[in-house]
């Protein structure tokens, strides 16, 4: 692209942007997009600053760009994933407008800054909360492209990794030889009253129990999650939020973090067996805060300290509620009822549990980030039953998580594959 004094439009920060909508590089693309998915069954494609794909010869935003279009429609890639970064270096934000025509799904740009923000105790935040925790029906809902439109993340692989997130305030970028001037400075971190590593034991229990609680809304909510690598095993780039140009330990993945971080693996596989477990969790459509299905409960309820009284004032920083399992509509039955309280004020907060425990069973407790492992979480399945049935403690920032079941529906307990163990891998290993 360029400018009528034929200078580089520059929309993608590196200088230069090809004119994407011009038939030849149309063309181009995709003709390379259909040998990646013929010849080496490339499942799906991300396209980075993706609103550059949307623009006219001059810069200028398409109402209807060809090569979105061509690519949502192709045959080749027709059952090829396409995901879009939905902004670009040039200003275009686009997320919840990005032209889908039915495909295309999104980053949730503003599902990681609204995570970001209430998980280190902002105000002002359980309504949007409340939005991304439904798979953001205020981005994609009003023109029905679904919860699974929104790509749900709170780190990739741009800024801080989530260990970071909770262990700097400001960006460390000096290894990359720019003066510590690259990278962003909107990062929405915190880093719990030390900047770096330290030895204080209630500041790095203090991360760990942000680490799991991210982990565990992340796998709460409608949409679709993604996960950064090494972020179940506690990775650190050492504040350092721009490491593309380093080879180095940086950007390496230690695995032994494995073992010096166990409990956090082993929260986050809990964490996703748990998503895998419950249907009611993964609902291709937008929720409807309405009982349709005659149960007694609408598919989700919302709840604060008090029951069925959530407090969506501008100083709230906690939030409750329930999920009733039997408006999922995964195919699969599940009767689960599915509680969840969040707690990002620095002070404990007694919540009021919805009381009976519907389907006429009990609570059970899946997870409690406030707890010392490995009691923070349970395999689906073996949660044990709450004590005190009406009310629950929640520790300063903290997550936790119950279902009651109806009594004898364990059987309908949907049971996640072993890890690795999926059908397409079995029929690989024989």
């Amino acid at each position: 692209m360029l400018t009528p004094e034929g200078y580089y439009y520059n929309f993608s920060g590196c200088g230069n942007t090809l004119n994407c909508n011009n038939p030849i590089v149309r063309s181009i693309v995709i003709d390379c997009l259909r040998y990646w998915a013929s010849e080496y069954h490339i499942d799906g494609f991300r396209f980075d600053l993706a609103a550059i794909l949307g623009r006219d010869p001059c810069g200028a935003p398409l109402s209807n760009p060809p090569l979105l279009e061509s690519l949502a429609f192709d045959p080749v890639l027709g059952k090829c994933k396409l995901i879009a970064e939905a902004w670009d270096a040039g200003g275009l934000y686009q997320v919840g407008s990005f032209p889908a025509f039915g495909r295309w799904a999104e980053w949730n740009g503003k599902y990681r800054d609204d995570l970001r923000c209430f998980l280190k105790g902002d105000a002002g935040k359980v309504g949007a909360l409340s939005q991304r925790i439904q798979g953001s029906p205020d981005l994609y809902g009003w023109n029905g492209r679904g919860p699974t439109a929104s790509i749900n993340f709170i780190t990739c692989h741009d800024g801080f990794t989530l260990y970071d997130m909770f262990a700097y305030n400001y960006k460390h970028n000096e290894a990359n030889g720019e003066h510590n001037n690259d990278g962003c400075n909107d990062n929405e971190s915190w880093n719990c009253g030390w900047e770096g590593e330290t030895d204080n034991p209630g500041i790095n229990a203090l991360r760990k129990r942000l680490i799991r609680n991210a982990w565990a809304i992340l796998m709460v909510c409608h949409g679709v999650p993604m996960v950064l690598m090494g972020d179940e095993m506690g990775r650190t780039q050492y504040g350092n939020n721009n490491t593309y140009c380093q080879d180095n330990d940086l950007n390496w993945l230690d695995w032994g973090l494995a073992a010096k971080n166990a409990d956090l693996l082993r929260f986050a596989q809990n964490m996703i067996a748990f998503r895998r477990a419950h249907p009611a969790l993964r609902n291709r459509y937008h929720l409807s805060n309405q009982d349709y299905m005659g149960s007694g409960y609408a598919d989700i309820t919302w709840h604060g300290e008090r029951a069925w009284s959530a407090d969506w004032s501008n100083e709230s920083r906690v939030l409750a509620f329930m999920l009733c399992g039997r408006h999922a509509k995964s195919g699969t039955v599940c009767d689960d009822y599915i509680y969840v309280a969040m707690n990002s004020h620095w002070e404990t907060r007694s919540f009021e549990i919805p009381m009976p425990a519907p389907a006429g069973g009990k609570w059970h407790v899946a997870v409690n980030t406030g707890m010392p492992a490995p009691e923070d979480i349970f395999a689906p399945g073996s949660e044990p039953e709450l004590g005190d049935q009406g009310h629950f403690l929640v520790t300063a920032y903290s997550v936790v998580i119950l279902v009651a079941r109806h009594s004898g529906l364990n059987t309908n307990l949907v049971k996640p594959e072993e890890p690795g163990r999926t059908k397409k891998s079995k029929a690989k290993r024989k």
